[in-house]
């Protein structure tokens, strides 16, 4: 988790690249980064000399395979890295002024205009995961609903049109 400064071409610092992460997607990152370099790229290596020794490499479709499979879990691995390298942990905010309201890194209870309870945990593009309820603070749902404190109603458009959320409850 290092921030490095380079020279702009003006003689001073550039500010460094930041990427805000939880501290659970930070490690999450860094446990795929770890299986990558230590059992991945093993296992990659050890099905290219299988596909070499099957015969004629300059014919095989496993050794083609097996190099585009390699340089793809080698890009991974240099986007892990980069990524960990600048990230920026986020502690969750305790409060603003006096009151909680919508940050990166908070958890948000939220229920639609159809009486529809979600939950959101606000985070960087970087981590988003809608499946798990990570929520991009670029997304329209996200900006809408950033710097909102409990109790305020906030209109979204979606895709799918026009949703009003309020906020019950951030944490």
């Amino acid at each position: 988790m290092a921030t490095n400064a380079t020279n702009n071409g003006h003689g001073r610092p550039a500010d460094p690249e930041r990427i805000p992460l939880t501290r659970e997607g930070y490690e999450e990152n860094q446990a795929r980064l770890t299986y990558l370099i230590t059992e991945r790229r093993q296992q990659v290596a050890d099905y290219i000399h299988e596909a070499k020794e099957a015969g004629d490499i300059s014919e095989s479709s496993a050794y083609e395979d097996a190099k585009n499979l390699q340089a793809m879990v080698e890009g991974e691995i240099q986007e892990l890295q980069h990524l960990l390298e600048h990230a920026v942990i986020l502690e969750t905010p305790q409060h603003t002024g006096g009151k909680r309201t919508v940050r990166l890194g908070t958890t948000i209870d939220v229920e639609t205009d159809r009486g529809t309870s979600r939950t959101f945990t606000l985070v960087s593009s970087a981590e988003a995961n809608s499946s798990t309820g990570k929520l991009s603070d670029q997304s329209p749902v996200g900006r809408a609903l950033m710097g909102h404190a409990i109790g305020d109603k906030v209109e979204v458009t979606t895709p799918g049109g026009a949703v009003l959320y309020t906020v019950k409850d951030i944490h």
